[in-house]
C-alpha cells in the first residue's frame, strides 16, 4: 500500500510539474488530466526542478563579462573560460574524462594571422588591375600553415561548386581544375522540391566549408567565395568579423588550399564585367544542371604571407558514471565556450563578449550538468559533458572531439547540443531541426507535448543551422545529434516579434563586439530549454536499445561504420 502510495503521488508531482515547465518553472496552470509520457522517475523530477533561470544567468553574466576578453580561441580569455567550466564540472561531482585523468581534452591548433603585407590581385585579360582591399573587399586565409605562400593562376567560375550525384546535379563536368582558383557561389541551387537539395533547406552541398573541400579534393589551389547577404544568410560584417584577426586550424596532415577566401559581390561583378561577362546572367546560368565551368579569362596573383602559431586549446569533458555498471554506452551534451576574443585593430569596443552566442548555451549546460549531479539516482547510462573549443574557427573542437571521443563513437546514443539561446522570455515553441533524422523523434514530439511546447521547424532553414553547429561535427561521425533551441513564438508577444527579435539580433549583434550580457534579459526561456533537455537526455540514457538514424539518413552509413546494428 505504501508502494501504492508513492507511485501516485510521484505520478501527481509529474503531472503538475509539465505544466510549469514551459514557463521554466515560473508557475503554470492545474489539473493534467492524463499521465505523462515522460519517462522520468522521480529523483530526476526533483532533480529537474531546481534547474533556474538565475542559475543560467550567472553563468552568462560571468562568461560574457569583459574580464573573459571574448573567449578567444587561444587566447587568455579563452582558457579561462575553460578553466571555468572545469571547476564547476568538478564541483557537481563530475569525473573527468579529458586526457591522463584531467577534465581537459587538448586540442592541438594552428593559428594563422593574415599579415598587411599580403596582397590580393584579380587580373583581367584586359583591363586594370584589381587590388583588392582587405577585409573590406575580400579575405583571406593560407591553410597550408606556411608563413608565406604566392599564387598565380587562372579562374575558373565553377557555379556552386557541388557535386551531387543523389541530385542528378555536377557543376564540374569533368573539368580539369587542377591547379587553379575556384570562383563560385556559396549556398546551392534554389528550389522549393524537397526532393531536390532539401528545397528552400540548406544541405552540407550550400556551407562554405564543403566549398573549400571539394575544391582542394579536385586540386585547386584556391577558392572564391562569392558572397551575396541573401545567399550566405548574413551580411558581410559577419564575413569580416569572423575572417579577421587570428584564425584557428587542427593541424593539417596532407594538401591544403593556399588561399581559402571571400570577396564581396560588387568585387566578384567587377572581375565578371573586366572579363567581357555579366555576373548576373553567371549566376542564373548556375542554377541549371546544364551548367558548365566558365574560364573568367582572369588570373588570381596573390602573395599570402601569415603569422603562423602553434598551440592547444582544450575541450573541457566530464561523466556521470550511469547506473548500469555493465553497460559502457552513452549520451552526451555540447556547447561551444568560445568567441573572437579581442581585436586589437579595431576602434572602439573590441571585445566580441559572446554573450548569446554562446555564453547562453554554456550556461544551460552547466545547469543540465548540476542537476543531473544532484539527482539521487542516476539514469542507466552514462551522461557525458563536453564544453568545446573553436567553434567560431569552424566546428573545431567537436570536430576533434568526434575522432577522439571519450567513449567510442558507436557507444554514444545521442548528442544533445546548445547553441545561442537567446533569453527573451517564456517560449511556446521548440526547434529540434535534425532530431526528425533520428529514431528518437518520437520521444522528443512526445517529450515537447508534455512541455507545452510546440515544435517548430526550423525558422530559417535556407540558413543551414544543422550544418553550423558543434551536434554536426558528432553526426558526420555518426552519433545522432541536435540542437536544442527556442522557436519564435514568446509568451506574450506575437509570432512576429520572435522574428523581429531575430532579424534584429542577425543585422546588428550576431559576431560583433555589441553580443553583450544585460541585466534585463529574461532567461526563463533558457531554463525551460535546460529542462527539456533534461528530460530528452535521462530518456535517452534510459532507453533499451542505442538510436539511430533513420534509413537512408546521409549518416546512416557512418553510424554503421561506428558499430550499429
Amino acid at each position: 500500500m505504501r508502494g501504492m502510495l508513492k507511485a501516485v503521488s510521484a505520478c501527481l508531482l509529474v503531472c503538475a510539474s509539465l505544466l510549469a515547465w514551459a514557463d521554466g518553472g515560473a508557475g503554470g496552470s492545474k489539473g493534467a488530466k492524463s499521465t505523462p509520457s515522460v519517462k522520468l522517475p522521480g529523483p530526476a523530477f526533483a532533480a529537474l526542478e531546481t534547474i533556474t533561470p538565475d542559475h543560467i544567468r550567472w553563468h552568462v553574466r560571468y562568461l560574457s563579462h569583459d574580464l573573459l576578453e571574448g573567449r578567444g580561441t587561444g587566447q587568455r580569455g579563452g582558457d579561462l573560460a575553460a578553466e571555468y567550466m572545469a571547476t564547476q564540472f568538478a564541483e557537481y561531482g563530475l569525473r573527468p574524462a579529458g586526457d591522463h585523468g584531467t577534465y581537459m581534452q587538448k586540442v592541438p591548433l594552428v593559428g594563422i594571422t593574415t599579415l598587411s603585407e599580403t596582397q590580393f590581385t584579380l587580373v583581367p585579360k584586359q583591363g586594370e588591375a584589381m587590388n583588392l582591399r582587405p577585409l573590406d573587399e575580400f579575405v583571406a586565409y593560407d591553410q597550408t600553415q606556411q608563413s608565406q605562400s604566392d599564387v598565380d593562376a587562372d579562374i575558373v567560375f565553377v557555379g556552386y561548386g557541388i557535386e551531387a550525384p543523389e541530385y542528378n546535379w555536377d557543376d564540374y563536368k569533368n573539368t580539369d581544375v587542377r591547379g587553379k582558383v575556384l570562383l563560385m557561389l556559396v549556398n546551392e541551387p534554389p528550389s522549393d522540391d524537397p526532393k531536390f537539395f532539401k528545397g528552400k533547406a540548406l544541405t552540407y552541398y550550400g556551407r562554405w566549408t564543403y566549398k573549400y573541400e571539394e575544391g582542394l579534393r579536385r586540386g585547386a589551389v584556391g577558392v572564391i567565395l562569392v558572397h551575396q547577404t541573401q545567399m550566405a544568410s548574413y551580411p558581410w560584417e559577419v564575413v569580416r568579423n569572423s575572417n579577421s584577426g587570428e584564425k584557428s586550424f587542427l593541424k593539417i596532415e596532407g594538401p591544403a588550399l593556399k588561399i581559402a577566401s571571400w570577396v564581396q559581390l560588387d568585387v566578384a561583378a567587377r572581375l565578371a564585367s573586366a572579363s567581357g561577362m555579366n555576373l548576373e546572367k553567371m549566376m542564373k546560368d548556375a542554377q541549371s544542371r546544364d551548367f558548365h565551368p566558365v574560364n573568367m579569362k582572369a588570373k588570381l596573383k596573390a602573395r599570402m604571407v601569415s603569422k603562423v602559431r602553434n598551440f592547444e586549446s582544450n575541450n573541457v569533458v566530464a561523466m556521470l558514471p550511469g547506473s548500469d555498471h555493465k553497460s559502457d554506452e552513452a549520451v552526451i551534451y555540447t556547447a561551444h565556450y568560445d568567441h573572437f576574443g579581442i581585436r586589437p585593430d579595431m576602434p572602439g569596443d573590441n571585445i566580441f563578449n559572446g554573450a548569446d552566442d554562446n555564453a547562453t548555451g554554456c550556461g544551460i549546460l552547466l545547469e543540465v550538468a548540476r542537476a543531473f549531479g544532484s539527482s539521487a539516482q542516476k539514469p542507466r547510462r552514462s551522461i557525458i559533458f563536453a564544453a568545446v573549443t573553436a567553434e567560431e574557427q569552424g566546428l573545431l573542437g567537436s570536430e576533434y572531439l568526434g575522432k577522439h571521443p571519450p567513449v567510442a563513437a558507436g557507444k554514444i546514443t545521442l548528442d544533445l547540443n546548445y547553441d545561442d539561446v537567446k533569453p527573451l522570455g517564456a517560449p511556446e515553441e521548440v526547434e529540434v531541426s535534425g532530431a526528425e533524422r533520428t529514431t528518437f523523434y518520437p520521444s522528443v514530439e512526445a517529450t515537447a507535448k508534455e512541455f507545452r511546447l510546440a515544435i517548430r521547424p526550423d525558422a530559417r532553414p535556407e540558413a543551414g543551422q544543422f550544418y553550423r553547429s558543434d551536434h554536426f561535427s558528432l553526426a558526420r561521425v555518426g552519433i545522432p545529434s541536435f540542437s536544442i533551441n527556442e522557436g519564435m513564438k514568446y509568451k506574450g508577444h506575437a509570432e512576429t516579434w520572435g522574428l523581429e527579435q531575430e532579424r534584429d539580433y542577425v543585422e546588428k549583434h550576431y559576431h560583433q563586439p555589441s553580443d553583450e550580457y544585460h541585466p534585463e534579459m529574461d532567461f526563463v526561456g533558457d531554463s525551460a530549454m535546460a529542462r527539456f533537455g533534461f528530460a530528452l537526455g535521462w530518456e535517452a540514457a534510459s532507453l533499451p536499445k542505442r538510436i539511430e538514424w533513420q534509413k537512408g539518413d546521409e549518416f546512416e552509413a557512418a553510424r554503421m561504420k561506428s558499430g550499429g546494428k
